[in-house]
């Protein structure tokens, strides 16, 4: 699932929770909140602070060449 890292250690990740799509927030890897919406989001962190992680291909990755 999709994960967005902010200032101040803020993370930002969506996940599945009771059958649920949520947005978990933390900060410094303490649980801050469970929201529903983005709205909820901008209550901890500002949206314009937050940058997409994006998890490249390791293991079993062919190169090119």
């Amino acid at each position: 699932m999709a994960r967005w890292v902010g200032d101040h250690g803020f993370e930002v990740e969506a996940i599945r929770l009771d059958g649920h799509t949520l947005l978990r927030v933390r900060q410094y890897g303490f649980l801050v909140a469970y929201c529903r919406s983005i709205t909820e989001v901008t209550r901890y962190v500002p949206l314009e602070n937050l940058v997409e992680l994006i998890t490249l291909p390791t293991a079993g990755a062919r190169s090119r060449g």
